[in-house]
């Protein structure tokens, strides 16, 4: 199966909280480029879950994205998966998911630094990835064994768009 973690397109700098920061006009693009890419990665699979930051500027990559991905089965916007959310929660939560409901591609839709801490629980190869706004990791995971590796990590930049 697939699980793919993406960190939210560029945002504002400012707002009244954090969670207000909305995405910018260049967020949205970065967001609908980067799902352009993905719809081709996925080669005509569909998307069992979409997991998604209750955050504005998450909630706003997902709209950005949606019309360019094949239809979600499910989208959930999920309290825990905030900027300092605990990988290992999140990790042992999309494990219990993947061995129940085996899903073929889970999409999580974050921020730093937790989508890097994240990809490090499933891949456990050093030092946690940089995301650049809007990257993703696709990753591998085997859901006999729970075993994951890094299939890909792309931004927006190495698409050259």
């Amino acid at each position: 199966m697939k699980l793919i973690i993406m960190r939210h397109g560029e945002a504002q700098a400012f707002a009244a909280s954090d969670s207000e920061r909305g995405l910018t006009a260049h967020g949205e693009q970065q967001s609908q480029q980067m799902a352009t890419w993905l719809n081709q990665q996925l080669e005509g699979q569909t998307l069992d879950k979409v997991l998604v930051s209750p955050y504005l500027r998450a909630q706003q990559t997902w709209q950005a994205c949606a019309p360019l991905l094949p239809i979600a089965d499910e989208v959930i916007t999920e309290e825990d998966i905030t900027p300092y959310g605990q990988s290992d929660r999140i990790h042992a939560y999309l494990s219990a998911m993947i061995e129940v409901e085996k899903p073929g591609v889970i999409l999580v839709i974050s921020h730093l630094p937790l989508v890097g801490y994240l990809t490090n629980e499933w891949v456990k190869e050093g030092q946690a990835p940089m995301f650049a706004t809007s990257a993703m990791a696709i990753i591998d995971v085997d859901t006999a064994t729970q075993q994951a590796s890094l299939d890909t990590l792309m931004s927006p930049r190495q698409l050259g768009r």
